[in-house]
């Protein structure tokens, strides 16, 4: 009896056990099944216009990709879904468009709003833009990208203004007048909307588009691979992704050498083949990228000047979304949130540097920053630490006033010819080193190296180094912590396609909404590139990187007030 009952009792263990088998691998089919069809679109749809957003960036994305491996917080989640809602761009109608149905800036005109009525400085300027297509149609829906400015060459004052889609055709674009004289008004057409519709898909699909390489050797042998955040394929592959940032970077696997053997990063290519041929219509330099809009009118106003001085505008605290941040007057920019001092001799720099030390973190354009005040200051002199020529890392020092200026290139992705492994650094990671104080100046800026990449990329990168500072001002708060943005730059069919503007625009968007509220300044690289006469550089020319710095140095040492 005993016997039969034992039996019993094993039997039904086993169905028990056999039961929770079947539950978990029924759990894990359905989880795998939501990685597959929900993956990048999990959206909270507290309204109509969520809902929308969520249909609208639903794509397929490769599961190999780094940005899938993500596991972020609730708060996190949420950042993260508000700042894609923010950066979301007007479609077009459903359906193929043709290049003749696409916007053709020759075609398109702009009015200025009242441009007879008595304008003074502070008053806002509203200009109308009308969009039509390469058969003159007006455009029915919205999505180019514009970019607009006031100027007067005479005066070399510019400062730039806020585009706001109408979504019919239509586009306001709202100045303030900041200077008295003849103002004239420009407006530039950087890509059509059905050209946004392709730079969409290839920042989701393609983000492979750049692709760079590892040099691997031991003794005699060496060997060279592909890297990237995203690899595809069943290849064995060396995972490099860093231990503290959780930052992925992937190389294939050496045939014969082992992964501890990488000796060096650098830029592989670009890949070819990226567009249809209807695509490549979209982006010609003559035609739609980056062509001016004319006017249908007058182009310009006279300002008065105020019949007072009105110092109101250096009232208001330090918002990187404050528009515009500020203006160019006789080749000197003034920002309307923070007093400027424009140093203008070399002894000006040594004075506020001294006994400081300066970190430089980023990409090539704050590498411009060391470059300029080591060859500005004469007693600012750089010490060789054999560097390769454009990478770094680079050091300047003034032993006498005991200042210290570096450079550091952020960890990859980054486009830079040949990096040493060894000096591969993620700038969280060298921020957590730094013990900071009031003798301590950090600049950073990331963006270029990232458009490639979907957001999220990005928004990861950008939360380690924001997490990064509020440790090292939690500890120091007295450290100061600059944030360059980024800046316009030329554009031809090529470049669109990697480096477009609108993707610049996109991140730096980003970049301010992230560090927004927290202890940081900004010198505001964009609107000083876009409101300068001088022609776009994505290594802006030198009297525009003199404006930077004094901005940079004006927050290191403050005027009086």
């Amino acid at each position: 009896m005993w016997r039969d009952s034992f039996r019993l009792q094993i039997f039904c263990l086993l169905l028990a056990v056999l039961a929770i088998v079947v539950l978990v691998h029924n759990f894990l089919q359905l989880e795998h099944l939501d990685d597959v069809t929900i993956s990048g679109s999990n959206w909270i749809t507290e309204n109509s216009d969520q809902r929308t957003l969520s249909q609208t960036t639903k794509i397929a994305r490769k599961l190999y990709c780094g940005y899938e491996r993500q596991t972020l917080s609730k708060r996190e989640q949420a950042e993260e879904e508000s700042l894609l809602a923010a950066i979301q761009w007007p479609k077009p109608p459903d359906g193929k468009i043709t290049f003749v149905q696409s916007t053709d800036p020759a075609r398109s005109d702009f009015v200025i709003v009242k441009p007879s009525a008595l304008f003074k400085v502070g008053d806002q300027l509203e200009v109308l833009v009308r969009m039509k297509d390469f058969q003159g149609k007006p455009k029915q829906y919205g999505g180019d990208y514009l970019q607009a400015r006031i100027h007067s060459p005479l005066l070399k004052a510019g400062a730039v203004g806020r585009v706001v889609d109408c979504l019919n055709g239509f586009y306001k674009v709202f100045f303030t007048l900041l200077w008295p004289g003849e103002v004239k008004v420009s407006v530039s057409l950087v890509h059509p909307s059905e050209a946004i519709q392709v730079l969409l898909r290839l920042r989701e699909e393609r983000p492979d588009r750049v692709y760079f390489k590892s040099s691997f050797k031991s003794g005699r042998f060496s060997e060279t691979t592909e890297c990237n955040v995203c690899l595809p394929g069943d290849l064995p592959v060396c995972n490099f992704t860093d231990l503290y940032t959780g930052e992925p970077w992937f190389c294939y696997k050496p045939r014969k050498l082992s992964c501890a053997s990488r000796i060096s990063h650098a830029k592989g290519g670009y890949q070819k083949g990226l567009l249809t041929q209807e695509e490549s219509l979209f982006f010609q330099s003559d035609v739609n990228i980056k062509r001016p809009v004319f006017p249908s009118g007058p182009d310009s106003v006279i300002v008065k000047p105020k019949a007072f001085t009105d110092s109101s505008d250096m009232d208001k605290a330090e918002d990187p979304n404050v528009s515009p941040s500020g203006y160019y007057y006789q080749d000197q920019w003034r920002p309307r949130t923070h007093r400027i001092h424009h140093f203008n001799e070399s002894d000006d720099i040594t004075k506020c540097l001294q006994g400081k030390v300066i970190h430089l973190f980023g990409d090539s354009t704050i590498r411009q920053w060391f470059e300029y005040l080591t060859a500005f200051v004469p007693d600012l002199v750089e010490f060789n630490l054999g560097s390769p020529k454009n990478v770094g890392p680079f050091m300047s020092v003034d032993l006498k006033r005991n200042i210290l200026l570096k450079f550091r290139c952020h960890g990859p992705p980054i486009r830079f010819t040949t990096v040493f492994s060894s000096e591969l650094r993620y700038i969280a990671n060298e921020l957590n080193g730094i013990v900071g104080g009031r003798n301590t100046v950090i600049a950073i800026t990331i963006w270029s190296h990232f458009s490639t990449f979907p957001v999220e990329v990005y928004i990861r990168r950008l939360r380690n180094i924001r997490r990064s500072i509020i440790q090292l001002l939690d500890r120091s708060p007295k450290t100061v912590i600059v944030i360059r943005t980024a800046n316009v730059q030329e554009l031809g069919p090529e470049v669109s396609l990697f480096n477009s503007d609108w993707y610049s625009f996109q991140l730096d968007s980003v970049m301010r909404k992230m560090f927004s509220g927290i202890a940081v300044h900004f010198v505001d690289a964009w609107e000083m590139s876009l409101a300068h006469y001088l022609p776009h550089n994505l290594h802006p020319k030198e009297v525009i990187v003199k404006n930077q710095i004094d901005a940079f140095l004006s927050y290191v040492c403050p005027l009086q007030t």
